[in-house]
């Protein structure tokens, strides 16, 4: 157990406690409308995917909260209920140690764990993600990031579609139908992507923190990340030296940062190597406009106009 992970695990107890108190007095949790599934989603590209392949049979409940980093999400004891309550829990194992929690003590078999329908990728391989580079303990050496490869989403997608099934039997067809319209969608993504990165100056992306590795791997790019996986770990004097020496070989012109994280260390970067700084959405919230789609679509152009792709 590391430090950090303590509080999360105070706060999950506190949760816990007080949570009969909390579902006794609400009238209104999961289960209020018999004619839809419930389902609880732990942040937001899990929850674009059960709105899109659940329809109108479905309610969605995202646990984090637009313009909040998920990864140290804390839930409120309301949030535990919603969890609780839920008919379907669709959660990302490794990724936020307090929802993981909440689905070890409540989840039993409506839980359905993304994490365990492809093999993640190892936080390190490819690119230049360093070894012991803060934030790798948290999914066990494992990068969670895998809906940045909209391939690996679809498939996500399909399983998900047979665990709805399963949950509304009477619905199944449904969800499945749903579910191949989403995959249609994504392989256009796709291939837009292949086509949009085919032909580049630059193959390399400095990024404040390694959430692209899906991404690269998918449409052969290089990742050079200025901290691990956790986006508000602070990087040493030596790593911010070792990024900018790539970047000036790489001869980087951009230095991408997120939207829910501060640009500053981005910005030292852009400054020592004579570079810009653009944002570069890892999707881990809700985008300000738009769904997943037009946030990925957002995505290749900034990464076309970066890399100076014809």
């Amino acid at each position: 157990m590391t430090v950090r992970s303590v509080p999360r695990l105070l706060a999950a107890a506190t949760a816990l406690l007080t949570l009969a108190g909390v579902v006794a007095c609400s009238d209104q949790g999961a289960g209020a409308d018999p004619d839809r599934v419930d389902v609880v989603a732990a942040f937001y590209p899990l929850q674009f995917l059960a709105e899109r392949i659940g329809g109108d049979a479905v309610t969605v409940t995202n646990l984090a909260k637009p313009g909040a980093e998920p990864h140290d999400l804390e839930l409120h004891p309301r949030q535990v209920g919603q969890v609780v309550d839920a008919e379907l829990i669709v959660y990302l194992s490794g990724f936020q140690p307090a929802v993981d929690e909440a689905v070890e003590q409540n989840g039993g078999d409506r839980a359905f764990d993304v994490a365990g329908v492809q093999p993640l990728r190892d936080a390190a391989a490819g690119g230049h993600e360093h070894e012991g580079e803060a934030g790798h303990e948290k999914t066990g050496g494992k990068d969670p990031h895998l809906w940045l490869d909209p391939t690996r989403l679809a498939t996500v997608g399909d399983k998900l579609a047979e665990r709805l099934g399963r949950a509304d039997p009477a619905r199944a067809a449904d969800y499945t139908a749903r579910a191949a319209a989403l995959r249609a969608d994504l392989t256009k993504l796709d291939t837009e992507y292949a086509d949009g990165l085919k032909t580049c100056q630059r193959r390399e992306i400095v990024v404040s923190h390694t959430a692209f590795g899906y991404l690269a791997e998918r449409y052969q790019l290089e990742q050079v990340g200025i901290t691990g996986l956790t986006p508000d770990s602070e990087p040493s004097p030596q790593r911010l030296a070792e990024v900018a020496k790539e970047a000036r070989e790489h001869q980087a012109t951009t230095i991408f940062f997120e939207s829910l994280v501060s640009p500053k260390v981005a910005q030292t970067v852009a400054r020592e190597v004579g570079a810009t700084t653009a944002v570069l959405d890892p999707i881990e919230g809700p985008p300000a406009d738009g769904d997943y789609l037009s946030a990925m679509r957002a995505n290749l152009q900034t990464l076309r106009t970066a890399l100076d792709c014809s």
